[in-house]
């Protein structure tokens, strides 16, 4: 019997992506409700939150600009129409029980972003409201719903769902292609990107073909991916399962599916809906949007430096394709090394600062850089120290958590601890001596041909001065004595 991996290699994976992304607006689509995470359940909801007879939506023109920008650094096409739909689909966390969406006249259409040198096709990317939350509760506080409670706050909150065409064709592309979604719409301001909070969420279309096949397989769709794992695992897990219909005759239904994290697999929710069965037609209540070039020049004119585009500059300055995308990929700390790169001769030497020694406290400590007391100036000012040869990179590496913490000049740690560069050639060739007379057998080894044995020598003067003497200096001293 063919093993799974084996089956693979008979099948092509077809992948379209919707993704969901919360707008960073102040207040909701369709009124002055606030938008903010995390408050008491239901203490952002207005009658037209709730659907309250005779309300009336009042469009927020914010939510427009950003549809227009996203669109833009999408590559897309504005149209110069578009309007809104009712989506009749009974939301039980929606209290009008329909959705007021973007249907046939979306804000932004055909479009394309590019993937490790792929370009995906975008088909659209439209703006809608969204549902509220249900909290189902256990009647044993384990498993089972014997009710659920609602929370409304979310209910309004403007989306952009973004659709992207078939052209995706692994789980390691689904994933290259959210993380660069979620960098875009994170630097251009429009969402902060956060999965695990749900301000971005991301339904995945999936189905597999015999290679050569042009007609596509039966897709099924999974919802409730909140993490790149996440997306990883799902994708991988609903191939192996699309593949084994297959091959044992059956055929694949098209359903929604939901990703169970915890149990590793997809579940059947519900049939896959069609568009005609949401029932859509124009949105009564609110006026079709004409978008006239001015509009969008406008917005055009506010558009900052892409990804792809700040990923070229730090290349052209001289950083490797790798660490540019690194660093792109923490935005914080891209736009604080965007502070520093023209400040420092040595780019190179402020990256491995932030990619190594600050991005390790970041981590620890579950912050951005912004939430430091560390400033690009202090930064710049640590840089020169080392390359004026004052202090040590040893010593630079000790007190970075101090500035990162205190704010402290680098200057003024060093002189307080007293931690700048032994350069003194007697007192470091002093040191040097009673290191090599106190290591006869590894003097005898070195100069038997164990070359990297001089690392061992460096090493015990760099201890022995707690890291404050000149390298250079340390290394020119062992050559002339272990010669």
């Amino acid at each position: 019997m063919a093993t799974m991996e084996e089956l693979r290699k008979k099948y092509e994976v077809v992948i379209g992506l919707e993704v969901h992304a919360q707008l960073k607006t102040k207040s909701k689509i369709f009124c002055e409700d606030g938008t903010e995470f995390g408050l008491e359940p239901n203490s952002q909801s207005s009658p037209i939150s709730l659907g309250m007879p005779g309300v009336l939506p009042i469009l927020n023109k914010a939510v427009v600009d950003m549809g227009i920008l996203t669109g833009l650094a999408l590559n897309c096409e504005i149209p110069e129409f578009c309007k809104f739909d009712r989506k009749q689909y009974f939301y039980a966390d929606l209290p009008k029980g329909y959705q007021i969406s973007q249907f046939d006249k979306p804000i932004a259409i055909n479009g394309s972003i590019k993937i490790d040198g792929k370009t995906i096709g975008i088909t659209r990317a439209h703006l809608e409201e969204d549902a509220g939350k249900l909290v189902h509760a256990g009647a044993d506080g384990i498993a089972g719903s014997s009710y659920s409670l609602v929370d409304l706050n979310r209910a309004g909150t403007p989306l952009l769902e973004i659709v992207s065409e078939p052209d995706i064709r692994s789980s390691d592309e689904a994933k290259a292609y959210v993380e660069e979604l979620r960098n875009i719409v994170k630097y251009i301001g429009v969402c902060d990107g956060n999965l695990e909070e749900g301000s971005m969420r991301c339904d995945v279309n999936i189905s597999v073909r015999p290679w050569g096949q042009k007609e596509f397989g039966t897709r099924a769709e999974i919802k409730n991916v909140n993490s790149f794992r996440a997306l990883q695992r799902a994708v991988e897990f609903e191939i192996d399962r699309q593949i084994e219909i297959v091959e044992e005759g059956g055929q694949v239904v098209q359903e929604t599916r939901l990703w169970n994290e915890a149990e590793g697999i997809t579940k059947s929710m519900r049939s896959k809906e069609e568009a005609h069965d949401y029932r859509y037609f124009p949105e009564p209540d609110l006026m079709p949007l004409q978008i006239s070039k001015e509009w969008i020049e406008r917005v055009k004119s506010t558009m900052p430096e892409l990804p792809e585009q700040k990923r070229q500059r730090y290349i052209d300055k001289g950083l490797s394709e790798y660490d540019a995308r690194v660093i792109v990929e923490q935005m914080e700390t891209a736009l604080f090394f965007d502070q520093v790169i023209d400040k420092v001769s040595n780019i190179k030497t402020a990256l491995n600062y932030l990619m190594g020694d600050i991005t390790a406290y970041l981590k620890e400590n579950k912050i951005n850089i912004n939430e430091t007391k560390l400033t690009p100036e202090r930064l710049v000012g640590l840089i020169d120290l080392i390359e004026k040869g004052t202090i040590s990179n040893n010593i630079g590496k000790k007190i970075i958590t101090i500035m990162l913490e205190t704010g402290d000049h680098a200057k003024d740690i060093v002189e307080k601890q007293g931690l700048s560069v032994i350069s003194d050639d007697s007192a470091i060739r002093e040191i040097a001596q009673k290191i090599v007379d106190a290591n006869p057998e590894q003097v005898e080894a070195y100069k038997g041909g164990r070359d990297k044995l001089f690392g061992f020598f460096v090493g015990q003067v760099m201890k022995e001065t707690k890291g404050r003497a000149n390298p250079q200096v340390i290394n020119d001293i062992l050559k002339e004595l272990l010669s």
